[in-house]
């Protein structure tokens, strides 16, 4: 008897009909997602882009925001090279690659460095904080996107004197931007760790009461946003309690802020610090340099219950002198990226990528992004594109950024479910699925009798990759008997 080929498209054993979660091309291997939609199986390894020049000058403290309404990214700096102007500029991802618009003065007065910029979802406008020694004032104001330029409204005070550390962060719950700072002049007697709620209207934003997070001196300032539990929290160096990391709960209601308890984070001189929030495994990560242990870089996980913040262990990612920490959040990888001066290794700008684990944290291997000495690195993730732009000042000091994809996969030991059929999918659509026992017909270059995997970039190979999925056999160069 002779075997013959019966194709079992038609057979509805063997077909999902699922909506498409993204867009599904066909012939692709597809996963299942938890909430029962498909997706195509896919993912990215880790790579750098080239480097590019977004000011060809002296820049001091760049900081950098995505813009989610404009697809675009933001970053504030001090150039030098035009008379110590805060000023701003806008790029574009495409690819690995970043380009930037002209840049635009923020305000036409000489401003010192830390100048944090940050993203409101609700008004859809970057908010860029500075500090001008004219009438000692730290500002803000309010920027908006229009093609690669940003224009800015009217500034407002936030409060007089100079912060010697600052760091901002939207609230997404109660749709206001939180500053964090400290007052080098002294806001209730000198340099407490204070918070000030800020409202977007428009092309203004006005202020609430400033609050003191603990009436102590204070240095290394970080703020981010816990999404989970709709709080901000807070972390700084406590002069007042030898140095060591301290962190508090922020909860906002109107435009006031009030602090829980504080708690140190780890009884170590901090410095460097930066704080950003998992949301895959709703954790806040901390990193900052120890120089309490010869200054290395660290990081510690904490988790908010109510108003109060507890910490795991803290674990070392780099050995050598660490300087100028950032850490942002990757939601695609679901890692963290940190970027710092190895200060170890020529002073060279370096990511390395961290995953967290309940309430532990763990590394990669380090990666140089610029084999130059770089300092004030900032980042930026674009979640359009998946992607994370770090941009600092580096060689010969000019402002220079960089694209990063963090090394991604989709697919599990267990997600996969066939491969799609029938065309490409738009997402949203009801798509169709060739599952166990049927035959996808839509293959090229196969070998008859060969066992296919599906690889963590969603192609198919005759290795197993990790984790190990099993496709399916070839019966033809264009046909693959889905197994899973």
């Amino acid at each position: 008897m002779t075997l013959s080929y019966i194709p079992s498209d038609t057979n509805d054993e063997g077909i999902l009909k699922a909506t498409a979660s993204g867009i599904l091309p066909n012939g692709k291997p597809v996963i299942v997602n938890a909430d029962g939609t498909v997706s195509v199986a896919g993912g990215a390894s880790q790579s750098i882009g080239s480097t590019v020049n977004f000011n060809a000058g002296i820049t001091d403290t760049p900081s950098s925001v995505y813009d989610a309404n404009a697809g675009k990214i933001v970053i504030a700096y001090r150039d030098e090279s035009n008379s110590d102007y805060i000023v701003a500029i806008v790029g574009t991802l495409s690819g690995s690659s970043i380009s930037f618009g002209t840049e635009v003065v923020v305000d036409s007065v000489p401003v010192n460095a830390n100048n944090p910029i940050v993203y409101d979802a609700n008004a859809q406008k970057v908010v860029v904080f500075y500090y001008t020694s004219t009438g000692n004032s730290q500002k803000a104001k309010v920027g908006t996107i229009n093609g690669t330029s940003i224009s800015f409204g009217s500034s407002t005070q936030v409060t007089t004197n100079r912060p010697e550390s600052s760091s901002a962060t939207y609230d997404a719950n109660a749709q206001k931007v939180v500053y964090f700072f400290v007052d080098a002049g002294g806001f209730q007697n000198g340099g407490y760790p204070t918070a000030i709620v800020g409202t977007v209207s428009g092309t203004t934003i006005s202020f609430g009461n400033p609050t003191a997070a603990k009436n102590a001196g204070s240095n290394y300032l970080a703020i981010t946003y816990d999404s989970n539990a709709q709080k901000v929290v807070a972390c700084w160096q406590d002069n007042g309690n030898s140095n060591y990391g301290t962190a508090a709960v922020g909860t906002l209601s109107g435009t006031s802020i009030s602090f829980g308890t504080l708690v140190v984070l780890q009884s170590a001189e901090i410095e460097n610090t930066t704080a950003t929030f998992d949301s895959v495994n709703n954790k806040v990560v901390v990193a900052y340099r120890n120089s309490s242990a010869s200054g290395r870089g660290t990081a510690i996980v904490g988790t908010v219950s109510g108003t109060n913040i507890s910490f795991g262990t803290a674990v070392q990612f780099n050995l050598g002198v660490t300087r100028f920490t950032f850490a942002i959040f990757d939601s695609v990888s679901g890692k963290v990226v940190i970027t710092y001066q190895d200060y170890g290794n020529s002073q060279f700008g370096t990511v390395i990528i961290a995953t967290v684990s309940g309430t532990s944290i763990s590394f990669g291997t380090p990666v140089v992004f610029e084999a130059a000495s770089t300092q004030t690195p900032s980042l930026a993730y674009d979640s359009s594109n998946g992607k994370v732009v770090i941009s600092y000042r580096g060689s010969s000091n000019y402002g220079r950024s960089v694209v990063l994809q963090v090394a991604y996969t989709n697919l599990t030991a267990e997600n996969y479910i066939g491969m799609s059929t029938g065309g490409t999918y738009a997402s949203g659509s009801t798509a169709t699925v060739k599952i166990i026992g049927n035959t996808s017909n839509e293959q090229t270059s196969l070998t008859a009798g060969q066992a296919y995997y599906v690889q963590t970039d969603g192609t198919i190979g005759t290795t197993a990759a990790s984790p190990s999925v099993f496709a399916g056999t070839a019966i033809s160069a264009t046909r693959l008997i889905v197994k899973t």
